[in-house]
């Protein structure tokens, strides 16, 4: 108990002060909700609720030829990446800053990274289990995925929206996008941030610890009249 209530205060003390300060006694700000919403009628009264877009299912296979699906992702805060091994551009910059996030999580058991390549059709698994290596990933906490590419890019564009350019992923169609993008444990995107940026990675982690402490604010029951 006593060794809980420590990480407790190292951890998660720092985000709920700032939250109380800036936001005032009984009001404490969450982070937002991003991605379409939908109404939806939950009784025969016509009460009405709002769901969230969630990420859909999907199926890859990592670094360690282990197969990674949504089921991996539920219950845990998600940070989300689309890169390739042979990028010269912004690739290493964010492969490196996400290490750096990698280390400055380590006592946040319930948080993974997931890096999907773009050019799966260069990076297999084998690829795949090198650049991990030379990134020091934690092959518990930080994967790197292929699959088909067009379920690759229908995830990107479609689960995760980080761009608005359509595609087939076909022969002729490349995603490259520089933005990281954070998933609360209920699959909901709650952030995206510069992945070449390191003020905007200071941004995200900061905000893990943020949505870490959103698990300790009471949660409202709703009241539904029934006919």
């Amino acid at each position: 108990m006593k060794k809980g209530f420590i990480l407790f205060f190292i951890l998660l003390f720092p985000s709920l002060l700032y939250l109380v300060l800036t936001t005032g006694k009984h009001n404490i700000l969450k982070l937002p909700i991003y991605g379409p919403r939908y109404a939806v009628e939950t009784s025969k009264s016509g009460v009405t609720d709002t769901i969230y877009h969630t990420i859909p299912e999907f199926r890859f296979v990592n670094q360690n030829n282990e197969t990674v699906s949504r089921k991996d992702i539920e219950g845990k805060i998600t940070i989300v990446d689309f890169f390739f091994t042979t990028c010269q551009s912004i690739c290493p910059k964010m492969s490196t800053e996400l290490y750096r996030v990698q280390e400055k999580t380590k006592d946040i058991n319930d948080l993974i990274i997931l890096s999907h390549t773009v050019n799966p059709e260069n990076d297999s698994v084998s690829v795949l289990a090198d650049y991990a290596y030379k990134m020091n990933a934690e092959k518990s906490r930080w994967h790197f995925l292929t699959g088909e590419k067009k379920e690759l890019y229908d995830l990107a564009r479609y689960g995760y929206f980080i761009t608005a350019l359509d595609g087939d992923g076909g022969a002729d169609d490349f995603i490259h996008s520089e933005k990281f993008v954070l998933v609360d444990k209920l699959g909901r995107i709650r952030g995206y941030y510069d992945g070449t940026s390191k003020e905007d990675v200071d941004k995200l982690i900061d905000e893990i610890k943020v949505l870490k402490a959103e698990e300790f604010i009471p949660k409202k029951e709703k009241k539904h009249v029934d006919s």
